[in-house]
């Protein structure tokens, strides 16, 4: 007996080989054009604390003040597609006492600082280009790289206009999704100039004074999703104050607070958006490559067998077939 191979069996075969080929295809090639910044972004961040706010009416410094840190960030899709391969993403941070809240104008704010923010889209570094402002360096800014390591990390303060050394501390849990915590500090530093009436620094005989910016941190704590980058928590605890030209002592306390954190909406948003995000990640870089890779073995060896052993069909003879012709 001749024997030929199923359709079935063939069919078995083809599918399973082409479950072994897209199984590294899904990891190498699929999964790391996913992880990438997006481009159309809108998103708010809200953080809320209490310290020492400077109140330009009473021209002193006024402790106890609730305050309130609002960051939003918007993609330009425009600029990014033009790019090619950078997310331009402009921010905008105010920073509020309860006296300027709800504020009908931002630029009412205690303080308002926009600024935009070009990054690589998968490794998340800097870009120098499409109107960035600052010039913005190290390795991470509003978020961190994909696939975060348990390594130190340069991270941008925008106040101190330079790159703070994070420190990875382990693992915490924010609202029972785990990430990985990083913490640093900034020492007192001049970081700029500004025009204030000389009472303000000490010395009341010079109607203005060029006074020196001073800026400081308490404490910078953040807790990462470590497969997509995103920061879960965040905490910082600024100083800013203000030091005759010169000066080798604060005249003047802008704003100090030990903590000013995500509030419990940011927490829970930042969260949800990590397990999404993430949950896709898992799913394209892992869960389908390892099962495809599975399956595709188990067809693939069902099918070589199904084709190596056939389907018989029976041979006519010689002599059978004289006789059917008679």
């Amino acid at each position: 007996m001749r024997r030929s191979a199923s359709p079935l069996s063939l069919v078995t075969l083809g599918v399973g080989t082409f479950l072994l080929v897209l199984a590294p295809l899904l990891a190498w090639y699929v999964e790391p054009r996913a992880a990438v910044n997006p481009i159309d972004i809108d998103t708010t961040a809200v953080y809320t604390g209490t310290g020492s706010v400077f109140d330009l009416e009473d021209v002193r410094t006024v402790p106890g003040q609730r305050i309130t840190i609002t960051q939003r960030v918007r993609g330009d899709v425009t600029d990014s597609e033009r790019s090619g391969r950078a997310a331009v993403w402009d921010v905008t941070t105010s920073v509020d006492t309860d006296q300027s809240l709800p504020a009908a104008d931002p630029h009412d704010a205690l303080d308002f600082t926009p600024h935009r923010w070009v990054s690589d889209r998968r490794t998340n570094r800097p870009v120098h280009c499409c109107g960035e402002k600052p010039y913005i360096q190290g390795e991470a800014y509003l978020k961190f790289p994909f696939d975060v390591q348990k390594r130190d990390y340069r991270w941008w303060d925008n106040t101190l206009g330079a790159t703070v050394t994070l420190h990875y501390r382990g693992e915490k849990k924010v609202r029972g999704y785990e990430g990985y915590r990083f913490t640093g500090s900034v020492p007192a530093t001049r970081n700029g100039t500004r025009l204030v009436p000389g009472a303000i620094v000490d010395e009341p005989n010079r109607p203005q004074v060029v006074a020196e910016e001073w800026y400081s941190n308490h404490g910078i704590e953040l807790v990462v999703d470590q497969a997509t980058g995103r920061v879960l928590y965040a905490q910082t605890g600024p100083r800013q104050t203000l030091r005759a030209p010169g000066g080798k002592k604060d005249a003047a306390v802008l704003l100090d607070s030990r903590k000013i954190a995500f509030t419990a909406g940011t927490q829970k948003f930042a969260v949800e958006q990590a397990k999404k995000d993430s949950g896709q990640l898992l799913l394209v870089g892992r869960t389908l490559p390892v099962g495809a890779a599975v399956l595709g073995f188990v067809l693939v060896v069902v099918g070589a067998v199904s084709v190596v052993r056939g389907r018989p069909h029976p041979e006519t003879s010689e002599s059978s077939q004289g006789a059917l012709t008679i």
